[in-house]
């Protein structure tokens, strides 16, 4: 496990790339709004990474939070 200062610094950087990548998949929803779904296959290839990429990082984000959690609680503990 990773000492809690670089942990907490991992994690608020993931956090960062969350929100950006959350705000690109907003503004490619309202992009696609108008579209029909396979209709533009380059454009529903790019959702469709754009989606995979968010729920990789999503999950990636809370097993660092999940590591502080464990860290902070081991120290309160010892």
């Amino acid at each position: 496990m990773p000492d809690e200062p670089g942990a907490a610094r991992k994690l608020r950087s993931h956090i960062v790339v969350e929100i950006v990548l959350v705000a690109a998949l907003l503004v490619y929803l309202v992009m696609a709004q108008s579209r029909v779904v396979g209709d533009d296959l380059s454009f529903t290839v790019v959702g469709a990474s754009l989606m995979a990429l968010v729920t990789y990082w999503t999950l990636n984000t809370l097993r660092d939070g999940l590591e502080l959690i464990a860290v902070r609680a081991r120290r309160i503990r010892h």
